[in-house]
């Protein structure tokens, strides 16, 4: 059996002349998932050049260093013939020996203002190809109606990253787990009561077909061999180790190829999947962590695919967050250890991630193995490299001034949806025939005597007697205990979905809301009022001017709360800090900024400086249970009282 050296490939002495000093520039952050990572040339005097050196610097280098890998030359060819190939345990680009340098960003987790900011500061540090996921849940949020403008407009990221000189891997999914919710699966495929995710099931098939029908349409002239910066697409995403239906990959492979895509195709697999998630015809690739898993992956990728290009996927920088639990920091000498060693052992690598963003709005996923957890609302930090830090504005505090509970919103929402049983979150008949995505549901219903409360609650429901908040049902409490009443009492439960989980076996189980019957004494309830609280930007459309008084001394909660943050003389980034507050949601301007919750480890959220205007900005908080006196803005996130700092 031919066995891979570690010996460098013919170009490679970018391994030892160039590499690859990581920092780990560790803001003081709300980070989930990955601080940034700069690559440093051994022979600059700093990390990174000047805005007005970037290009010269970066040739300089390439030209002195890596003559058969000049970037810049290879992104102008005129006669595209072959794209990225593997041969032997070189990738070659044409005729020329490659070496992939990738970084991950995801378009939909960054203002598309500052695409631009991000994509530049990839290239300056040295990095050569930008790796996206493309999310499905947030393109096709309706069946058969597609989403592709403003911050989800992927053509022009892709085209922004070839304007920069930056080479493009496209992971397409359809599911792509990226830490989004349902592993960005579309909710309403969940409307279908036997629908097998990931698998060759009609329903789930033919739902793919069309989403690849008009994804590729737009992915197609993007290709290498077409002009474009495409010089490799992903097949699928880590399903090794999900492996519910053998012949699910194949229809995924020929469904892209069918459709036009002629670049190099991929697989990416962790540690426990690599066995299972090799696909003939295509080049398997490796997700992991650390040096003890790159050795026994190599080693199965040898015996797999035999005397092929080995490529680490995924290098994870860092790891995401969840609610309640403390943060995770990756230690940068172990970072720049494992970076070596990939790059020593002769491999390309790519950066997940090397710029995580946010998860704005209610677009976090979760996980749920013993325990369910969902991920907080950050998904990385604001970059740090060179050329200059986006400014930066800590703006006077944001005291409401205005109120409006809950219970007298919901005579603005229209008619509520009348039904004998509870009906969960995706198969409600709202958004034309789509379910609800995202948000929270609240259930009425009446009843007349005291007992137990028992049901299935997905993910967190908060229990009223009229308007007297009496506990929650989550995962871990399943019933509570309803006091004494008299006659005819109203019960609500208002029910927030925290977060489709987007890994692991039980995605076909991820319907939110109340989850079949509701029992009292053992008795199932009837005739429900259903209110579907989706908290799109119309949702608060629909509370005019007349709709709000001023905030009394004791509100009744849950309520939404509105003021003006105050803006001079120009828009920044700020971070915005609800000191006091329990849990909930922000909404400035009409965008989500995500949720907040006092138990960590995020305490800020990110508000970008291109969502705010000169002057008044309105900003609503949606609080479930206890408002603080205003609302904080600071010039820097700020870490939880339970997070590790190193």
């Amino acid at each position: 059996m031919s066995t891979w050296s570690l010996r460098r490939r013919p170009g490679r002495t970018l391994g030892l002349l160039l590499l690859v000093v990581l920092s780990f520039l560790v803001l003081r952050s709300t980070s989930v998932f990955m601080l940034s990572v700069v690559f440093v040339l051994f022979l600059t005097a700093s990390a990174c050049p000047s805005p007005a050196a970037w290009s010269s610097s970066v040739s300089d280098a390439e030209e002195r260093l890596l003559p058969r890998l000049d970037w810049s030359t290879l992104m102008g060819l005129q006669h595209r013939r072959l794209g990225l190939q593997a041969k032997g345990q070189n990738f070659m680009l044409e005729d020329t020996t490659f070496w992939i340098f990738g970084g991950s960003i995801h378009y939909f987790r960054v203002p598309r203002d500052y695409w631009r900011d991000r994509l530049l500061k990839m290239k300056a540090c040295g990095l050569n190809t930008l790796t996206t996921y493309v999310p499905w849940n947030l393109h096709e949020p309706e069946r058969g109606k597609f989403d592709f403008s403003g911050n989800l407009d992927l053509e022009a990221f892709v085209r922004l990253a070839a304007e920069i000189g930056l080479w493009v891997i496209l992971r397409p999914g359809p599911y792509i787990c990226a830490e989004i919710d349902l592993g960005g699966l579309p909710s309403w495929l969940l409307q279908d009561p036997g629908m097998k995710l990931r698998t060759t099931y009609q329903g789930f098939t033919e739902a793919v077909d069309l989403y690849f029908d008009h994804l590729m349409s737009r992915v197609v002239p993007l290709q290498y061999k077409h002009g474009g910066p495409i010089i490799a697409v992903q097949v699928e995403n880590e399903y090794g180790s999900y492996n519910r239906d053998p012949a699910y990959m194949p229809y995924i492979k020929k469904a892209l190829e069918d459709r036009g895509i002629i670049e190099l195709l991929l697989t990416s697999d962790n540690k426990d999947g690599l066995q299972k998630g090799v696909v003939h015809g295509v080049l398997a690739t490796i997700n992991l962590q650390s040096q003890q898993e790159l050795q026994s992956l190599t080693t199965s990728l040898l015996s797999i695919q035999g005397n092929q290009p080995k490529m680490v996927m995924e290098y994870w920088t860092g790891w995401f967050d969840s609610w309640g639990s403390p943060h995770n920091i990756l230690d940068s000498s172990e970072v720049l250890e494992t970076v070596s060693a990939i790059t020593n052992a002769g491999a390309s690598i790519n950066l997940y991630m090397f710029h995580g963003g946010t998860n704005f709005g209610f677009i976090n996923g979760a996980m749920h193995f013993n325990e369910y957890k969902s991920d907080v609302t950050s998904y990385g930090t604001p970059l740090s490299p060179p050329p200059d830090l986006l400014p930066k504005m800590a703006y006077e505090p944001m005291e409401p001034f205005l109120y409006l509970s809950l219970w007298d919103a919901l005579k603005y929402m229209g008619k509520p949806i009348k039904s004998e049983k509870p009906i969960n979150m995706e198969n409600l008949p709202v958004n034309n025939g789509n379910g609800q995505a995202f948000g929270y549901t609240l259930y009425e219903t009446t009843i007349t005597s005291s007992g137990i409360l028992r049901g299935c609650v997905r993910d967190r429901g908060q229990v009223f007697v009229n308007t007297v908040s009496i506990g929650f049902l989550d995962y871990k409490t399943t019933e509570i205990v309803i006091p004494l009443i008299q006659g005819y009492t109203v019960l609500r439960i208002l029910v927030e979905n925290r977060g489709r989980v987007n890994y692991g076996n039980n995605i076909d189980d991820q319907r939110k809301g109340l989850i079949g019957n509701l029992f009292l004494n053992n008795f199932p309830l009837k005739n429900f009022k259903i209110y579907s609280l989706d908290m799109k930007k119309s949702f608060f459309q629909r509370f005019g001017t007349d709709a709000w008084s001023t905030v009394p001394e004791a509100p009744t909660f849950p309520a939404f709360f509105l003021g003006s943050l105050s803006v001079v003389p120009s828009p920044s980034d700020t971070f915005l800090k609800l000191e006091g507050w329990e849990k909930g949601v922000v909404v400035v301007n009409g965008q989500i900024l995500g949720r907040y919750w006092n138990i960590g480890p995020q305490e800020t959220l990110y508000l970008p400086g291109a969502w705010l205007n000169s002057g008044a900005n309105q900003v609503i908080v949606f609080e479930e249970t206890v408002a603080g006196p205003m609302v904080q803005s600071t010039d820097t996130p700020h870490l939880g009282r339970n997070q590790y700092i190193h």
